[in-house]
């Protein structure tokens, strides 16, 4: 029986412990509803929370233990000479045996008993069932694997019984508990808020894990490659030294960190001014008719995916400024070479800040709006004019918003990768020529982290040491971010 014809078994006797419970609690009553402590419906309820927690903690840790305990059980059943082979070598034994177990159901006595004799024909036999073998499996694993589907399939049933069991033995405790003066409601309300609090840790809890995988895999790196020479290091290239050399590559972080902050920049000067107008428009010129067809198309940028921003910076954005760098020259100087590389930080900067422009006008826009009316009547009736009232009433009143706003915006540009690797390349230097190209830490932890690696050598291990750079820096903007918006913003009544 599959895990999820068990989960609806569950649930429809939960379904039927619901009514019943909800039932008993109406003949309890007498018909005076007045009589019991809560609403039949919770007495309902608590004799169905009684009937589906416990089975479905019981699934959760055993679909969690189970696989370790018999994977564990089917590798201590291989023979010595497997035992004695390397960790990896028996984890390639053991991927073998599942994708034997898994074809196993599908063959016949005789196809079984034959590939037994000939182990040579189990790779045609399984290519026929529509399964690939990528090497030639030994004897043994034959035997595991049979193992392996036995013991899974004592596994599953011992879980199919010992659940049904628990729900009915808990549907049945819960309508013996069943009684007027039974504080159902507040039990069941606390069931209610302890799921609550589960739902809302499990942000915590994810954002606690992230920073412990990258911290325990960065001290690994610094284990190896000193702080300082990261920290402060100005060349990058993190190959392997020659043979016979002590060093391992150079591991310098300021070209990445100078790329990220260079592009980061020129997208800001893209979006802050286009976003901000637009969303002073939006908010205090535009009609409602036009807000409400100018505000969504605008917020269309948002949802495209940044890879297709990526594919306009290379296939657009970078060859028009190209050919137009070009002409530009050849009217000046008569030499038609392009002074703008196709891939430029300015080719970066620009489509980053396209990708930029809602976020600042759909924050900014919500900000502005978000300005008292009052104040807006008060500057117009002194004599003000409707721009005099934005410059001097409205833009001062929504500034910690707007400036914790561009902020959060900043944070989303430094961490900005398929643009970056499209439009602006991957060569990590330090130069102040936004005509040419350059690189960001995203990118480089994309490349370290590309290919078939193990996460043993510091040309691996230096993307977590990005990575948690990356997050120190774009959590230092949000909590300064936060910070002027808490300390300026303006209270109305």
């Amino acid at each position: 029986m599959s895990t999820k014809l068990l989960l609806a078994i569950l649930l429809a006797i939960t379904a039927v412990a619901f009514a019943l419970g909800r039932m008993r609690a109406l003949s309890l009553s007498g018909g005076k509803l007045s009589t019991l402590h809560s609403r039949p419906n919770y007495y309902g309820a608590y004799v169905a929370l009684v009937s589906f927690l416990p089975p479905l903690l019981l699934v959760a840790v055993w679909l969690t233990v189970s696989p370790f305990n018999v994977n564990s059980a089917v590798r201590d059943s291989f023979p010595d000479s497997v035992k004695a082979q390397s960790s990896a070598q028996q984890s390639l034994a053991f991927g073998m045996v599942s994708t034997l177990a898994q074809g196993l159901p599908m063959l016949s006595e005789d196809e079984l008993a034959s590939i037994k004799q000939d182990p040579a024909r189990l790779q045609p036999v399984f290519a026929g069932k529509g399964l690939a073998i990528a090497a030639e499996a030994q004897p043994y694993m034959l035997d595991s694997a049979a193992t392996l589907n036995a013991m899974r399939q004592r596994s599953q049933l011992a879980l199919v019984t010992v659940a049904i069991a628990l729900a009915i033995a808990g549907a049945f405790v819960g309508l013996r508990t069943v009684a007027p003066q039974l504080r159902a409601r507040n039990k069941v309300e606390r069931v209610i808020l302890g799921s609550l609090v589960v739902a809302s840790s499990i942000a915590i809890l994810t954002t606690v894990g992230i920073v412990a995988s990258m911290l325990s895999e960065s001290l690994r790196f610094f284990s190896v490659v000193p702080a300082s020479e990261f920290f402060f290091g100005t060349v990058w290239d993190p190959r392997f030294a020659g043979a016979g050399a002590s060093s391992a590559g150079q591991f310098g972080l300021i070209p990445l960190l100078a790329g990220t902050l260079y592009i980061g920049l020129v997208a800001m000067l893209v979006a802050v001014p286009v976003g901000l107008f637009a969303a002073i428009h939006m908010a205090e010129y535009a009609t409602p008719r036009m807000r409400a067809i100018a505000k969504p198309l605008l917020e269309v940028l948002a949802g495209i995916p940044t890879i297709v921003y990526g594919f306009f910076a290379l296939v657009t954005v970078g060859p028009f400024l190209r050919d137009i760098s070009a002409s530009l020259n050849g009217l000046a100087t008569g030499n038609y070479t392009s002074f703008i590389q196709a891939q430029s930080v300015l080719t970066a900067g620009i489509v980053m800040g396209i990708m930029l422009i809602p976020y600042v006008s759909s924050l900014s826009d919500d900000i502005i709006t978000a300005v008292p009316r009052a104040l807006r009547d008060g500057s117009l009736g002194l004599g003000a004019t409707r721009s005099e009232t934005i410059k001097r009433v409205i833009l001062p009143a929504a500034l910690p918003g707007i400036v914790g706003a561009l902020l959060m915006t900043a944070s989303r540009a430094i961490g900005e990768t398929m643009i970056v690797v499209l439009a602006a390349g991957v060569a990590a230097r330090m130069q102040l020529n936004p005509f040419e190209p350059m690189t960001t830490v995203t990118v480089k932890i994309v490349n370290q982290l590309t290919g078939d690696l193990e996460f043993t050598s510091p040309q691996t291990l230096v993307a977590f040491a990005l990575g948690i750079t990356l997050f120190c820096i774009t959590l230092a903007l949000n909590i300064y971010a936060l910070y002027i918006v808490r300390k300026y913003r303006e209270q109305y009544e």
